[in-house]
């Protein structure tokens, strides 16, 4: 990220979410406000985003299924936002938020909003929102954290984020980008909520093919030239161990064209080893109480 600039892959995102709302059926993800906090027409977002891949051996298809799942787990995260509030969830933290639009659509009037992102991207975003004339309701909370200087711990807690009460934590396309270190401690202090927290994030896979570890390799080198490189991956049976370790006992772990067949009402079927995950986690007592009376 340069100084001052909100985040390339953030910024790659939005116009992704955005282009779904008209381009794709079914549609599967629906944002009203996707394309208007862009501050562009609907005709800038398809010329940025419609063209299909020309790299040499890539599927020309690939921009279209990238979008796909990233509306997908946009989903699958907001439902899962619905179910914990049914159930007394009144916190939701949005960590690395993008232009995520949620907290300026969210439907529940009672559920207090974190924004959780980096000091130049949320500054950029709130212009936006601005310049969008999108309102911003008094449920939304910013916080800025710039992980190289700062915690996420430390920016919750100068917000007035509550640790005796439920939370959702909701993190997409942000771990990849970080150490093993700063997962470990992000997730640690998830798991340290009194009460239930659940965490939805998604995860790369190093890939158990010579193609698709090229594959992957040739995408982390063309994310990298613009200052955001990947610096994890993760196995299945990794990220289970790692989130037993912390005390999850709930996991749940998608591959990408799960969550899309289950959302498209579709059959699932087998894939091949580095397709991106989406994982939804529980900690909390109520959930250790639970199964320790089974």
């Amino acid at each position: 990220m340069e100084n001052g600039q909100p985040s390339r892959t953030a910024l790659a995102t939005a116009y992704a979410r955005a282009y779904h709302q008209f381009a794709d059926e079914p549609r599967i993800f629906t944002d009203p406000l996707a394309v208007r906090i862009l501050g562009v027409d609907a005709t800038v977002v398809a010329q940025r985003h419609a063209t299909p891949s020309t790299r040499p051996g890539e599927d020309p298809d690939l921009n279209r299924r990238r979008r796909i799942f990233l509306a997908a787990r946009a989903r699958f995260a907001e439902d899962t936002v619905a179910a914990a509030v049914a159930t007394g969830t009144r916190q939701v933290v949005i960590v690395g938020a993008g232009l995520d639009t949620f907290a300026y659509r969210n439907p529940f009037p009672e559920v207090r909003v974190f924004e959780v992102d980096h000091p130049d991207t949320q500054a950029w975003k709130r212009r936006q929102l601005a310049h969008s004339d999108i309102p911003v309701p008094d449920s939304v909370t910013y916080v800025p954290v710039d992980f190289e200087t700062s915690t996420l711990a430390a920016g919750l807690a100068a917000a007035g984020f509550d640790r005796t009460r439920p939370a959702v934590f909701v993190w997409l396309g942000v771990i990849m980008y970080l150490t093993r270190e700063a997962i470990l401690g992000t997730l640690d202090y998830i798991a340290g909520q009194a009460d239930t927290a659940q965490v939805i994030f998604d995860y790369l896979c190093p890939g158990e093919t010579a193609e698709e570890r090229a594959a992957l390799q040739a995408r982390a080198a063309r994310v990298g030239a613009v200052g955001e490189p990947f610096l994890s991956y993760f196995t299945p049976a990794e990220m289970a161990e790692l989130l037993h370790g912390l005390g999850y006992l709930d996991i749940e772990d998608h591959t990408a064209p799960d969550i899309i067949a289950d959302l498209f009402g579709k059959p699932r079927n087998p894939q091949s080893g580095n397709m991106p995950h989406v994982l939804r986690a529980t900690h909390g007592t109520d959930q250790t109480r639970a199964l320790t009376n089974l």
